[in-house]
């Protein structure tokens, strides 16, 4: 059974899609497509994705893909890009007052080497720095950085901003831009993915 959601009609959208999934990726990437969400707009596809490097997983994140024929004002377009990037870095980050900015840059830039142009293009980066005290204090400190961006794809073309997507991925998993195809390499910060609430190698952390 399918888990994505196209109207019926909705083959402009499907082809793009079907097109976009067929690119070759950077090989560190691990992804699969997930139940697409309902009720935000008539036609979905949706993915999850890890950046993998020696077994070690250090990014993950979500891609939602909305089309909506009729367009929505906000967009300024018909199809919508919801992407969610996290990673854990390295407790360096912790002082970093700039990894706001950071976040941005690998947003922009990753766009810009891949040519997905787009408009309203937006982004929340949060850092949540967890320190442990007391009989969890001998537990090392942990950032995680957790981003939320979003934007309108100029042209019908998908596969630049799936492309993009990833690319936000292997920069927040402190992985060098590279092409598709081409050995792992080894990342430019001992990042991590986010471990889920209550791990016992972890913290207990604020919890979209």
């Amino acid at each position: 059974m399918s888990v994505h959601r196209f109207r019926p009609g909705d083959d402009a959208f499907r082809s793009a899609v079907a097109a976009m999934t067929a690119t070759a990726l950077r090989p560190e990437l691990e992804w699969r497509e997930i139940p697409a969400p309902s009720r935000m707009a008539p036609s979905a596809w949706a993915a999850t994705a890890e950046i993998v490097v020696h077994d070690e997983e250090l990014a993950s994140g979500r891609l939602v893909i909305l089309h909506d024929p009729e367009g929505q004002e906000a967009w300024d377009g018909t199809v919508r890009m919801v992407a969610l990037v996290q990673a854990q870095l390295e407790p360096e980050f912790a002082i970093e007052s700039m990894l706001g900015d950071v976040a941005w840059s690998w947003v922009t830039e990753s766009l810009e080497l891949h040519g997905a142009e787009s408009r309203e293009l937006g982004c929340t980066a949060t850092r949540v720095v967890s320190q442990s005290y007391g009989s969890l204090a001998s537990r090392p400190s942990t950032v995680d950085v957790e981003m939320r961006v979003s934007w309108t794809p100029a042209g019908e073309d998908l596969a630049p901003h799936f492309d993009a997507w990833t690319a936000m991925l292997a920069a927040a998993g402190g992985l060098p831009p590279a092409p598709a195809r081409v050995a792992p390499i080894a990342p430019s910060h001992r990042a991590r993915a986010p471990r889920s609430p209550g791990s016992p190698s972890t913290a207990p952390s604020p919890g979209e």
